[in-house]
């Protein structure tokens, strides 16, 4: 798999990056920052560490993108994800240095030499690819896929009552990435909720493992912890994480529907909200397809694999 992540790198993005790196037959060529969660400069730190923890430090480069929405204040996640974005670990500064390229060329040069195959995770406010399209009209059918963690099937938020944080962010660009194109498959925070939990028993056999993987994890997923306990919610969430163990084994895509979905952006109480036309109200072609169950037991055994035996031991699949 030809492969590209666009992250705001702080709590589950890292382990997101993570299951990437420890599947053998995934080339991930580069990862690209984009505002979000935390701090922008932590963000590229936090990638770079992940990279260097995961053994392919020098070997997976790391693109400086947009450091502000397209139009609105940039609006962090530091309650959720504690100040470093990495549990508060406040680790020291590595020594690879992000490429002199910036994100958008590169994802656009991607684009032409992988020319349907090049993979897409999008795990954060949508400005680069926005800024790609912007760019490159053309961008998007030069993608075989883009995965978007991101919305919410007409389901509760995480920031809004309707809106999940990443659409929330930069609204506009979410709008212009679900219009441009793209072959997009879309996992909300709904999925999340139902599938991606790790509950307390789960966070206990990750202690007993105590590798180098499962303590870096335990680490950065810390705050994160915090936070959803006070929230009512028994263990820790990974939405980027579940996203992408999707892109890499289509099985634990359990239930899904091809829908028009639009992003609101000028709604007084739903900025960002994904509309997903479930009943065809509006007689559009569908534009996204919408996850909207995933296989848990799955997608937790593939993240057990990974820290435990730094492999998550899934098979590349046959076209």
């Amino acid at each position: 798999m030809h492969l590209v992540i666009d992250t705001d790198t702080a709590g589950d993005d890292v382990v997101s990056l993570l299951l990437a790196m420890h599947t053998p037959w995934v080339n991930l060529h580069g990862i690209t920052i984009n505002c979000g969660n935390v701090n922008f400069d932590q963000q590229i730190e936090n990638a770079l560490k992940t990279v260097e923890v995961s053994g392919k430090a020098h070997r997976v480069p790391v693109y400086v993108g947009a450091r502000y929405p397209l139009l609105r204040e940039w609006e962090g996640a530091e309650y959720v994800h504690g100040q470093d974005g990495m549990g508060e670990a406040h680790f020291p500064r590595v020594e690879q240095r992000p490429e002199p390229q910036g994100a958008v060329e590169f994802l656009l040069d991607a684009s032409h030499r992988y020319e349907n195959e090049l993979v897409i995770i999008g795990q954060a406010p949508l400005t680069n690819l926005a800024l790609a399209v912007r760019e490159d009209p053309t961008f998007p059918s030069r993608v075989k896929e883009l995965w978007v963690m991101g919305g919410s099937a007409n389901a509760q938020g995480n920031v809004d009552p309707l809106s999940e944080y990443n659409f929330y962010v930069d609204p506009e660009a979410a709008a212009i990435v679900f219009s441009a194109g793209f072959n997009l498959y879309m996992v909300g925070w709904d999925v999340t909720l139902q599938d991606s939990l790790l509950s307390m028993q789960d966070l206990d056999r990750i202690r007993a493992m105590d590798t180098p993987l499962s303590r870096f994890f335990l680490q950065t997923q810390a705050k994160v912890l915090e936070f959803n306990l006070k929230e009512g919610i028994q263990g820790t969430s990974h939405p980027d994480s579940i996203t992408m163990a999707m892109a890499l084994d289509r099985a634990i895509w359990q239930r899904g529907a091809d829908y028009f979905v639009a992003i609101e952006t000028k709604g007084e109480f739903t900025r960002g909200t994904s509309v997903v036309d479930q009943l065809n109200f509006w007689k559009k072609e569908p534009n996204t397809h919408v996850c909207l169950a995933a296989d848990g037991p799955r997608f937790r055994k593939v993240l057990f694999n990974m820290l435990e035996h730094g492999d998550t031991r899934l098979s590349e699949p046959r076209h």
